[in-house]
């Protein structure tokens, strides 16, 4: 069974360095967060306004007491509180509706009729919205980016309003659009000239509108994943490619080979990524097509059949690859490997997840050939030696991230690994050799850890995570779970790292409220606690939570000893959307329709 907590508002002041998704002024997200946080503003400073037509002629009486602290309000006044909230005429920039389910087509006109400077807008996952939608977005000119992934309903008509009426746009998602067809994405690349960023993924669209968006003369960033109706034959009628793009992504587009990439990318100078994942067979003719690419840094092959042929092909044409990606890909050999490395000295990032016919010499060629590499992810590379694992330690010392999940790799190899003093991520799960010696190591040498994964090892004790714990202040991800020999004292350890978001410790049977307790009362920024399966851990345990770790948002408590007082006390925690309860056997549905009706 899975809760989820009710739908609130919240406005936010943009931070002095905002993210990609932010600008300046203001921004208002609804999503799970519980609370507004309000300028100080009496009823007698609010200005008036026009009324909404069909919505009530007043606020909510619960509105007209409009404080300076943060309120709670139920779900089913959040239109009128969203339409309240922009009465105030507050200069917003950015919009995040793609977590909120209950505003309607009138309530977005509300909105864009009344923030003039409105720039950004995220209407994801609206699967109810229609055309009628689209065209009040439309009536937001100054717009420039906009998220529309999933909006199933929209279709050519409703983009067509937003291309006339949206000339601004710099950034548009119409993922998972499935109504929207050439003739709608057409319209936007005639009338919005300034695109840069354009995800199409999963439309059936055609070659027949991909002519006029590689006419964009600032496009950088296309994404075509999953877009089945293109193919070679359509491809090939293309007599140009885009002179600006910079990065673009084919995935699962199998019908597309290397004759209509091509003739896609034909004059396409400035790429610098190039995602063919899941797609062709890579082989020396296929890699041909990417000598005219003197910039590409970046090539993520995942899931494609590459030949050893392919591999060296890659390696001749590509000269400066810094990212290159061949996760679960077939084929690839040490022979393959070796070529392409012993030419890409510049290389940052590997990933050979699931390489399962590579070994110690590749290992040996990457890391003589590769001393730049700052990211290496190589799990479930079952025939590599654990003598190679001490080789990556001795050659990459700029080694920032690093994954070896379900390998061969031992207390020595991390013994060298640990000389990589700026290792921020390191997964070491179903590594059954790995002992407290090699985390004693970890924990006294890499103190820039963020990220440990101990997933299934078994030889880990209380030891190991303390020694992590001490040494590594600025962890703020752990896993250990079904390691069975940690209990309260590896948590009392941990309480240590006041940073630590997220804990996974789903069956450790020895744990208990008790380490819980510690974890809550030092761990306050702590955002996802897994503890499924620890029968230890019992309604104090939630008590604990419920005082101290008011940052929750994702629990799963399944298998515990918990009853209906520890669930009740766990829906006081504001920020708390998902909780995961599957056999709690002390729970009953009064309690369950409790702690629902009080979160």
């Amino acid at each position: 069974m899975e809760m989820k907590k009710r739908f609130r508002t919240a406005a936010t002041p943009v931070p002095s360095n905002p993210s990609p998704k932010t600008s300046s002024s203001l921004f208002l997200t609804l999503s799970p967060s519980p609370t507004i946080l309000s300028p100080s503003i009496s009823p007698s400073q609010i200005p008036q306004t026009s009324p909404l037509p069909a919505s009530p002629p007043n606020p909510p009486p619960l509105l007209l007491h409009f404080p300076p602290r943060s309120h709670s309000l139920p779900s089913r006044r959040r239109p009128h509180t969203l339409l309240y909230f922009i009465s105030l005429q507050i200069a917003l920039a950015s919009i995040d509706l793609s977590r909120s389910r209950f505003f309607t087509s009138s309530g977005l006109s509300y909105s864009v009729t009344n923030c003039s400077f409105l720039v950004e807008i995220d209407l994801s996952n609206a699967t109810t919205l229609t055309d009628s939608a689209a065209a009040v977005i439309a009536e937001a000119k100054n717009l420039e980016r906009l998220w529309l992934v999933r909006c199933k309903l929209i279709s050519d008509i409703g983009i067509g309003c937003v291309a006339v009426g949206c000339r601004k746009l710099r950034l548009l998602s119409l993922k998972w659009c499935c109504r929207v067809s050439d003739l709608g994405v057409g319209l936007i690349a005639m009338k919005c000239e300034d695109l840069r960023s354009l995800d199409l993924s999963y439309l059936p669209i055609t070659e027949k509108c991909l002519s006029s968006i590689l006419r964009l003369q600032s496009l950088e960033d296309l994404v075509l994943v999953a877009c089945v109706g293109l193919d070679d034959d359509g491809l090939r009628t293309l007599k140009h490619g885009c002179r600006s793009l910079e990065r673009l992504d084919v995935s699962n587009c199998q019908s597309i080979g290397h004759l209509g990439l091509s003739s896609f990318t034909e004059g396409s100078t400035c790429l610098r990524l190039l995602v063919l994942s899941y797609g062709c067979s890579v082989t020396a003719v296929a890699a041909k097509c990417l000598q005219n690419f003197s910039l590409l840094q970046s090539i993520k092959l995942d899931g494609c059949l590459v030949t050893c042929c392919g591999m060296k092909a890659i390696g001749n044409w590509c000269a400066s690859l810094v990212e290159l990606s061949l996760s679960k890909c077939s084929g690839v050999t040490d022979v393959g490997l070796c070529s392409i490395v012993e030419t890409q000295k510049e290389l940052k990032k590997l990933d050979i997840t699931c390489c399962r016919w590579i070994s110690y010499i590749s290992i040996d060629s990457n890391t003589r050939s590769c001393t730049s590499l700052t990211s290496l992810r190589m799990e479930s590379c079952t025939q590599v030696s654990k003598e190679a694992f001490v080789l990556i330690g001795k050659c990459c010392p700029f080694l920032e991230e690093l994954d070896v999940t379900d390998n061969e790799i031992d207390d020595e190899g991390l013994k060298s690994i640990s000389s990589c003093s700026k290792l921020c991520s390191l997964k070491v799960g179903i590594c059954l050799n790995v002992t407290d010696q090699g985390l004693i190591s970890i924990g006294m040498s890499c103190s820039e850890l963020a990220e440990l994964d101990l997933y299934r090892c078994l030889g880990i004790t209380d030891v190991g995570v303390a020694s992590v714990a001490q040494g590594c202040p600025k962890l703020r991800v752990i896993n250990v779970e079904y390691c069975n020999k940690v209990i309260d004292t590896s948590l009392r350890m941990l309480s240590n790292c006041l940073g630590l978001k997220a804990l996974e410790a789903r069956g450790c049977p020895c744990i208990s409220s008790v380490g819980l307790l510690a974890i809550a009362e030092g761990c306050r920024l702590l955002t996802m606690l897994d503890i499924k399966n620890c029968y230890n851990i019992n309604d104090s345990g939630m008590v604990s939570l419920a005082c101290y770790s008011q940052n929750l948002k994702q629990i799963n408590l399944s298998y515990c000893s918990v009853t209906d007082v520890g669930l009740l006390a766990l829906a006081s925690i504001r920020q708390l959307q998902n909780m995961t309860v599957l056999h709690l056997t002390g729970l009953t549905p009064n309690g369950l329709a409790s702690a629902l009706l009080a979160s």
